[in-house]
């Protein structure tokens, strides 16, 4: 794996760098591991300085409630100082990049989710410039507190529908990043005034808020009081919850009191 662009093509004496991840599996507060490659021109060249940091493709609502695909970059960390790299060279850095707890999962059971790009970005500072490399994916797999809500879902009938990153926050929750993920889930048959539940994850390092918010269907609920839940999961303390008959119980108290179940 790995990206290679030249650089400063043009009086800044060729130089090309390339990013390669030693694993692309990660999971939520783990660290991608990797090296910076820089490969030296024609001539000798002073580089100021390397970053590395992620990058999510998210979705922003515009004017008009127009939407849009933005680039955020988060988590950017330097890799060493300034150094001088020889015409024809190799000046190798590694590096370990720390994922952010908050990061959205891209990747359940081995599938990659439709509309999750994440990755590891590269920058290269030469000459008081900066110069971007391509972005290497990552693929981020849920930690074992989301796996198991996400499998009660799909034991109770949920069937996954689609998954986005949105720029904004999420009122209540321990978010920091400036966006975040929903996995929108199908509802089953068996919650007939049910069309489908979108669930957000915001963690850290000892808990998750999980944001659940129901979509109905047509005429079901006079307001919307009802549709959202919120409650906080601790990561080390997740398996002593029966998360299906949690879930369920919740839908059947709400359903109850709305007339869909």
């Amino acid at each position: 794996m790995g990206f290679k662009r030249l650089l400063a093509s043009m009086g800044a004496g060729g130089a090309s760098v390339e990013t390669e991840l030693f694993e692309a599996n990660v999971v939520p507060g783990g660290v991608v591991q990797g090296e910076v490659r820089v490969q030296g021109g024609s001539v000798d060249q002073e580089i100021q300085g390397i970053t590395v940091g992620l990058q999510a493709r998210v979705e922003v609502e515009g004017h008009d409630d127009q939407e849009y695909k933005q680039n955020i970059d988060f988590a950017k960390e330097r890799v060493g100082g300034a150094f001088q790299v020889r015409a024809g060279a190799v000046h190798t850095l590694p590096f370990g990049l720390e994922i952010p707890w908050e990061t959205p999962i891209t990747t359940i059971e081995g599938q990659d989710l439709r509309g999750m790009h994440i990755g590891v970005t590269t920058e290269l500072q030469i000459a008081r410039a900066v110069d971007s490399g391509d972005l290497d994916p990552v693929h981020v797999h849920p930690l074992p507190a989301q796996q198991a809500i996400l499998d009660a879902f799909l034991q109770l009938g949920f069937r996954f529908k689609a998954a986005d990153m949105e720029r904004g926050h999420v009122r209540g929750t321990r978010q920091r990043l400036p966006f975040y993920q929903e996995i929108e889930f199908r509802s089953p048959a068996q919650y007939r005034g049910l069309n489908e539940v979108e669930l957000t994850f915001v963690a850290d390092d000892r808990e998750m808020d999980v944001v659940m918010e129901m979509d109905k269907k047509g005429g079901l609920f006079s307001d919307g009081h009802d549709t959202y839940r919120s409650f906080s999961v601790a990561l080390a303390g997740f398996a002593s919850t029966d998360w299906p008959a949690y879930l369920h119980g919740w839908l059947a108290e709400v359903g109850g009191r709305r007339n869909w179940l």
